[in-house]
C-alpha cells in the first residue's frame, strides 16, 4: 500500500510541473504581446531615436558638426552659437605666443579638410588657414572669411574682433551659415543667438560706458590692437600710426615715429598706454618702460582670448574694466 500512494504522489508532482511550464510559457507570451504593444504606441519600451536638446530626433550614429575656427576668439563665439551641435576647434589658442607668426601643422590640416564649416579672420591674419583650405578638395565645407563679410581690404587693421560692430555682424552671419547647414535646428540655433547676442550687449554698454565718461582722453598703444576699440570708445589715440602698424607687421618703425612716440609718453599728456602682451619686443618694452617712468598707467591686452577656457565675453569685459580703472585712476590723480 504505501507503494502505490508513491506512486500517486508521483504522477501528482509530474502533472503539476506540467500546468506549471505551460502557465509560465503563457505568461512570457502574453507579456511580450504587451511590450510589442506599447512600443508601438509610444509606451515606454525602448526607442529607436533619441532627441536633442533642439528639440529634434537625432539617430545615434549621427556625430555632431565638425567646425573649425582659426583663432579661439572666433572660435568661443562660434562655440557658444552651436552649443550641442558641433564640435568646435579653435586653433590658435597660445597665450605665449605671437599669432602673426603662427606655423600650420598636418593636424591643423585635416582638421581643416573635414570641417563642415571654417571661420578665419582674414586680412592676412591667418592666410596659412587660408592656404590649408584651398589645398583640400571638400565641396560640403562652408567657409566664413571675417573680413571679406565685412568688406575689410587686404593691408587694413587685421584685429576685427577689437571692433564691437564687427563682432556683432560676424555673430549673426555664423548663425545664418549654421542654419544653413544644419536646417533641422534652426530653433535652436535662433535661441543661442538670442543668447550670445544679449551677452555681446553687455560688452558694448561697457565700452559706451567708457565713452561717456572718458571720451577725447588721450592714450597710447604699442601697435594697432587698441585703434579699433579706442575709436568705439571715444579715446584720442595718439601713437603714431606709422609706429602701430610697423610693429603689428613685425617690422622695425621709423626713427621718427619712435622719437615722436616717446616725446608723446614723456609729456605727461597721455593717460593710458595699451601694451599687447603677445607681440612683445625690446622696443615696445622700452616704450613700456619710459611710459612707467612718466606716470602713464599700462593696460595689458591680447590678441588671443585668455586665459583660454573663459569666454569671449568675460575676456573682452576683463580688458575693458582694466582700461576704465586706469582711466579712472588717472582722472583721480592716483
Amino acid at each position: 500500500m504505501p507503494i502505490n500512494y508513491l506512486k500517486e504522489d508521483t504522477m501528482a508532482i509530474r502533472n503539476r510541473n506540467k500546468m506549471m511550464a505551460i502557465a509560465a510559457v503563457i505568461v512570457i507570451i502574453i507579456a511580450g504581446i504587451l511590450v510589442l504593444g506599447s512600443v508601438g504606441a509610444g509606451g515606454s519600451g525602448p526607442a529607436p531615436t533619441t532627441a536633442s536638446a533642439g528639440g529634434n530626433s537625432q539617430s545615434p550614429g549621427i556625430g555632431k558638426i565638425q567646425v573649425v575656427a582659426a583663432e579661439n576668439f572666433w572660435g568661443s563665439l562660434l562655440g557658444q552659437l552651436c552649443g550641442i551641435h558641433c564640435n568646435v576647434t579653435s586653433i590658435v589658442t597660445d597665450p605665449n605666443a605671437d599669432p602673426h607668426e603662427y606655423e600650420a601643422s598636418a593636424v591643423d590640416a585635416k582638421m581643416i579638410a573635414n570641417a563642415k564649416f571654417v571661420v578665419v579672420n582674414g586680412v592676412g591674419y591667418d592666410d596659412w588657414a587660408l592656404k590649408l583650405i584651398s589645398a583640400s578638395n571638400n565641396s560640403g565645407r562652408r567657409v566664413l572669411d571675417v573680413a571679406d563679410l565685412l568688406g575689410v581690404p587686404n593691408g587694413s587693421n587685421p584685429h576685427l574682433w577689437y571692433n564691437p560692430t564687427y563682432v556683432n555682424a560676424t555673430v549673426k552671419q555664423m548663425y545664418l551659415d549654421l542654419v544653413q547647414i544644419d536646417p533641422n535646428n534652426a530653433s535652436y540655433y535662433a535661441q543661442q543667438y538670442a543668447n550670445v547676442t544679449a551677452s555681446l550687449a553687455q560688452v558694448d554698454r561697457r565700452i559706451s560706458e567708457i565713452k561717456q565718461q572718458f571720451a577725447g582722453t588721450k592714450v597710447a598703444s604699442t601697435e594697432s590692437i587698441f585703434v579699433y576699440l579706442a575709436n568705439a570708445s571715444g579715446l584720442d589715440l595718439v601713437s603714431p600710426p606709422e609706429f602701430m602698424e610697423a610693429v603689428s607687421n613685425g617690422n622695425d618703425p621709423s626713427v621718427q615715429s619712435v622719437a615722436e612716440f616717446q616725446n608723446q609718453l614723456e609729456s605727461g599728456n597721455v593717460s593710458v598706454l595699451v601694451y599687447n602682451e603677445q607681440t612683445v619686443t625690446p622696443l615696445t618694452q622700452h616704450m613700456k618702460q619710459i611710459a612707467v617712468q612718466n606716470n602713464v598707467s599700462i593696460v595689458g591686452v591680447t590678441e588671443t582670448i585668455q586665459p583660454p577656457d573663459v569666454s569671449f565675453e568675460t575676456w573682452m569685459t576683463g580688458e575693458l574694466l582694466q582700461l576704465q580703472n586706469a582711466l579712472s585712476a588717472k582722472t583721480l590723480g592716483q
